[in-house]
């Protein structure tokens, strides 16, 4: 069986459409069903996918020669896990947003879909123009679902998120296109693939302004400091599935820039810039961390933790070392998966509060009559600060393993992130699950049939399977990209 990539991205497309013409009423069925054949193809991939063998699953064509601009599409040990953690999120997510009431269901669930599709074509592209086409459209869908669908201020929420996320995009298209042209060689044909960008060189001033350029595009979508100041009236606006999709998987396409484009294709940059970027990451960490101790929004806790993990990943990728950026990719996977739960289980507890109410001082006292739902939001807590035995603690180690390479220094600061990730999440375990009971609050558990408890576990089940075999994952990564940039850091 041939693996064709362009029905991995267009299948949740597909599905959008067929759900837009539809019946309102059929519309959740139709999104749900195309996430699911999706991940089934997915994972026929996965299964055929050869560790060591490069890139596979080629798709080379022309598009616009004129330009040389190619639809190009490919998977290597760098973006497979990507992929598949996309394909298996959107499950729940679909899931979740089907058992719900939306007006205007058919056009939700159709930029629902068209976000799977952009975020997968993002993964998948080799060229550098269709990268960056991807990633732009991924904007669109999350405008309307935030903006239509949105709770309280999402006008808002709406305006910084575009803002923030557009002005970053349109940064990115002008150094994608001064890094395709200014890279042609003389009488050269101009090319944006990734295979043939990387085998030409650009002058070290050239690739730092460049650099900028695109640094300032994925810091804003990963979001890390000080760009991420359209976090906190997002995430309090977005619908739970939507924010799934947001943070767990919208939030990689940053630092997945970093390493596909970044170090391969701007090395000399990627040196002159380490310790500037990595100081970034160290600053993200102490002030996600900080920040999301502070929070009574339950959102924002996760939210702020995310900024953390995240600053974790960019200082795992400009480490510049194969077990950092290893580790990064790694930890992106995991945090995904530890994320979108988190997320549910805040939904479930909201439930459980009078008004909906997702304040930790509206909360309390849930665990008295819910031991199930005790015992999964506690295995996500235990992941999510790198507890020994989860996905996290070997992501985390592999990224201060790198750090410690290269500079210890940064890597020494960074160990203090860890300790703060332990006092944040169990102070929301804690507050939430066995705190003074708020009042009106219903302590009950989760039902034992029903979309909660059929999305939740098997996350928790995927979460526990890394953290006792993260060799699953570790075996057919590949992080050759940072090659180039960690030669360089050696002759230093």
């Amino acid at each position: 069986m041939t693996i064709h990539l362009s029905l991995i991205i267009f299948l949740p497309l597909l599905a959008g459409f067929i759900a837009l013409v539809m019946p309102a009423r059929w519309a959740a069925s139709f999104a749900t069903a195309g996430a699911f054949v999706t991940l089934a193809y997915v994972l026929i991939a996965l299964f055929r996918f050869k560790s060591g063998q490069g890139l596979q699953f080629v798709t080379d064509d022309d598009w616009i020669k004129e330009l040389g601009i190619h639809y190009r599409l490919g998977v290597d040990g760098l973006n497979l896990w990507l992929i598949v953690t996309t394909a298996f999120l959107w499950v729940p997510i679909t899931v979740i947003a089907a058992v719900r009431d939306w007006d205007r269901p058919r056009l939700f669930f159709f930029n629902l879909m068209l976000a799977e599709t952009a975020i997968l074509g993002v993964f998948c592209a080799q060229d550098l123009a269709l990268f960056v086409l991807f990633f732009d459209l991924t904007l669109v869908p999350f405008y309307f679902l935030i903006g239509a669908w949105g709770g309280e201020n999402r006008v808002q929420a709406t305006t910084k998120f575009v803002i923030y996320t557009l002005a970053g995009s349109l940064l990115m298209l002008a150094g994608a296109v001064a890094l395709g042209v200014l890279a042609t060689p003389p009488e050269g044909q101009i090319s944006f693939s990734f295979a043939d960008l990387s085998q030409r060189s650009l002058p070290a001033g050239t690739q730092n302004w460049i650099f900028l350029l695109f640094a300032a595009a994925f810091l804003v979508k990963a979001p890390a400091f000080p760009l991420h100041g359209w976090v906190p009236d997002t995430y309090r606006a977005t619908p739970i599935p939507v924010l799934i999709g947001l943070s767990a998987v919208l939030s990689k396409l940053g630092v997945y820039g970093f390493v596909r484009v970044v170090l391969p294709l701007l090395p000399d940059a990627s040196v002159h810039f380490q310790e500037a970027m990595m100081l970034i990451a160290i600053v993200s960490i102490l002030y996600g961390s900080a920040l999301a101790f502070s929070q009574d929004e339950t959102r924002l806790v996760v939210g702020y933790s995310s900024i953390a993990q995240l600053g974790f990943i960019i200082l795992g990728i400009f480490s510049l070392d194969p077990k950092g950026v290893g580790g990064a990719v790694f930890q992106m996977v995991n945090h995904a998966l530890v994320v979108a739960p988190l997320f549910l289980v805040i939904a479930v507890l909201a439930n459980r509060v009078p008004a909906g109410n997702s304040r930790l001082s509206a909360m309390g006292g849930l665990a008295t009559r819910a031991p199930v739902l005790v015992a999964l939001l506690l295995i996500a807590t235990l992941a999510t600060l790198a507890m020994p035995g989860s996905g996290n603690f070997a992501g985390e180690l592999l990224i201060l393993f790198g750090a410690f390479n290269t500079k210890f220094v940064y890597g020494l600061v960074a160990t203090a992130g860890v300790a703060l990730a332990s006092v944040y999440m169990i102070r929301f375990f804690q507050r939430a699950m066995h705190g003074r009971e708020g009042a009106g609050v219903q302590s009950r558990d989760i039902l034992p049939v029903g979309p909660d408890l059929a999305t939740i576990t098997p996350l928790i089940a995927v979460i526990v399977a890394l953290g006792v075999c993260p060799q699953i994952v570790l075996s057919k990564l590949d992080a050759g990209p940072q090659a180039k940039p960690s030669e360089q850091v050696a002759q230093r």
